[in-house]
């Protein structure tokens, strides 16, 4: 047994742990940091997601669009620090809607009122549309484009359902290299004298009310560290660790996987934005298919409306296309590779065609998709948790759900201004366990209308 100490062990190397050991010892300078996971970094959770970021958030309250925004500073200076080394662009999220556009023009108004820049309403012309560039970030237009005429909607977008009525083009919202992003700040941050000790965080010591050290099971044996802190960055092992310090937090965790696949059709613009499809879909099927799938019990729920939100776009230089659906909810067990609906792939290509109706030229032949998926750790309201726990020198940069990659950056600044001690934002007291106790967050929760996942 080998022993060890540390100012801080972060347990957890996908890009919130990543994250937190940056901004603790590049931004912060702080020392004596080891960074523990038992498998290589950003290879759980952090490199299965869609890679994009946005400030698209519904209320109640700003705390989420001031994060996102926040999120998006630090990202964009990163960028500009490394020649841009992780290809951020600013492409904006489409929203489309065929059935709902009211809602998805009060959603624009909120988001814009809660700190997401101007709402620019295009009628009759869009002459003052800028469209978004392929690559790149800089001089690119905040806030929200919102266009409401159908014949409009079809000059500026014509790969889009002849269906659709609204359509919401959030600006400062994009795509990026989630494992380029997450390397830069790793290998920065070891620049910065981080540690990172590949092992299985066995135990923790918390005699006394507080943390004393931890136990790390590795390959060459069993290594204790002595530390007087110890921050959960552990992705869907978070409710876990925390048990391993005699706390229990509120985070369930769901299974969500996508698809990526070649489209030689280009039924995907290659300089679309990420296309989001607002309304429930009923599945595309022929009669005769229709009434195959009715037959039997296994399929008849193949012919029921699904929920809206299916979305996706292109990725890379090539053809690739990648689609993400949520069809299916609910909070399930840890289980290593993510199960999956066998029918998931053709459901999702499926669903997509409703707002990019190109995509059913691939009926009859589907493509063959790669499929990946990983976990979303969430709290109750869907809001991360950031900051210190209930048992001295215990902090916790976790629960990001499904935008981890995107406010991951604003999580490890907020984790490091709780631990450095440097000044606090204002959305600060949003992100911590306590807000659980606080009788005005819960009546203020009890107002909101919308989880803010995609």
């Amino acid at each position: 047994m080998s022993k060890e100490s540390a100012n801080i062990v972060i347990c957890g190397a996908g890009i919130a742990g990543v994250s937190a050991a940056f901004h603790l010892a590049v931004r912060n300078g702080v020392k004596g940091i080891v960074l523990v996971d038992e498998r290589p970094p950003l290879t759980l959770t952090s490199d299965k997601s869609t890679e994009c970021y946005r400030n698209w958030w519904p209320g109640p309250g700003d705390a989420m669009v001031a994060f996102a925004n926040r999120s998006i500073d630090l990202l964009e200076q990163l960028a500009r620090e490394t020649d841009n080394a992780f290809l951020m662009n600013r492409r904006g999220y489409l929203f489309a809607t065929a059935e709902n556009g009211a809602a998805l023009i009060d959603a624009a108004r909120e988001t814009t009122s809660l700190g997401a820049s101007d709402l620019r309403h295009h009628i009759g012309s869009a002459a003052a549309y800028v469209p978004a560039p392929p690559h790149g970030f800089e001089d690119q237009p905040d806030g929200v484009d919102l266009f409401d005429d159908p014949d409009l909607i079809q000059q500026v977008f014509p790969y889009l359902s002849d269906t659709t009525t609204t359509v919401a083009h959030a600006r400062r919202c994009g795509w990026l290299s989630a494992q380029q992003l997450g390397m830069t700040m790793l290998t920065q941050a070891r620049d910065a004298g981080v540690t990172l000790l590949r092992g299985s965080l066995s135990a923790v010591d918390t005699n006394g009310g507080r943390i004393n050290g931890v136990t790390v099971e590795t390959d060459s044996g069993t290594t204790e560290i002595a530390t007087p802190a110890l921050v959960n960055a552990a992705g869907p092992f978070t409710p876990a660790l925390a048990r391993l310090c005699g706390l229990e937090l509120p985070i369930a965790l769901e299974g969500h996987v996508k698809i990526s696949f070649s489209d030689p059709r280009h039924a995907v613009p290659r300089d679309a934005p990420l296309v989001i499809w607002n309304d429930e879909v009923a599945l595309p099927w022929s009669a005769e298919e229709r009434k195959a799938l009715a037959e039997s019990p296994e399929t008849r729920a193949l012919l029921e409306p699904f929920v809206a939100g299916v979305h996706g776009r292109p990725e890379g230089a090539g053809d690739t296309v990648l689609l993400y659906w949520t069809y299916e909810g609910g909070s399930s067990d840890l289980v290593l590779p993510v199960p999956y609906d066998p029918n998931y792939p053709e459901i999702t290509i499926r669903g997509m065609s409703a707002v990019i109706p190109r995509l059913a030229e691939y009926f009859d032949q589907m493509p063959r998709p790669y499929v990946d998926g990983g976990y979303y750790a969430k709290t109750p309201e869907n809001r991360p948790l950031v900051g210190p726990l209930p048992l001295e020198g215990a902090f916790i940069c976790g629960a990001f759900s499904g935008f981890g990659i995107m406010t991951a950056m604003a999580g490890g600044d907020l984790l490091a201004a709780h631990i450095a001690g440097t000044p606090l934002p204002d959305y600060a007291p949003a992100f911590l366990l306590s807000r659980y106790d606080d009788p005005s967050y819960d009546a203020l929760m009890a107002t909101a209308t919308a989880s803010g996942q995609l």
